[in-house]
């Protein structure tokens, strides 16, 4: 008997609170206290960037969201970002490829020619093998704690960005 493999399937088909059960199991009850959701704000999730994998049995066992998101410089000026995660990952399915699986469909939809920078909240060791890191958010705020190593930016010219600004959501 041949086992199907795990489908990735676009977010927007899936029943909004299965995507909320899977994300308390992958992040505890207090999530929603993170600064990443004070950065995203009201906003809805990109459907074109957020994606869920099932299994062979249609269990829905992680997800990646994208969500528009800004960094606001000195005068006011906002330059738009895509803020990547939360990547979620039920824990007894952890360490087997999902999250790395959602991270390269994301990826393989994002315009080649003219890529929106992305910023995520994350471990650069993890997410730095997709090109994510903090050498360049180093002058940036957030509206909520957050550790600056953590704080990651991919980008093909980060030089695009003002090197000082506060991220929050795309619209106030």
């Amino acid at each position: 008997m041949t086992q199907l493999a795990p489908a990735l399937i676009p977010l927007e088909g899936v029943d909004p609170e299965l995507v909320e059960q899977l994300l308390d199991r992958a992040f505890g009850p207090r999530r929603l206290e993170r600064t990443a959701y004070e950065v995203r704000g009201p906003a809805q999730c990109l459907p074109a960037l957020s994606f869920a994998m099932v299994d062979a049995d249609d269990l829905l066992v992680a997800t990646i969201q994208a969500w528009p998101v800004a960094l606001t410089d000195a005068e006011g000026r906002k330059h738009p970002l895509i803020m990547v995660g939360p990547v979620a990952v039920l824990p007894e399915h952890q360490g087997e490829g999902f999250g790395t699986a959602l991270m390269l469909a994301q990826a393989a939809k994002l315009d080649p020619a003219a890529p929106l920078p992305q910023v995520m909240i994350g471990d650069e060791p993890y997410y730095g093998r997709f090109g994510f890191t903090a050498d360049h958010t180093q002058g940036w705020t957030l509206p909520g704690p957050w550790e600056p190593s953590r704080l990651l930016l991919r980008c093909a010219n980060p030089a695009i960005l003002p090197r000082e600004g506060t991220l929050g959501p795309w619209k106030s």
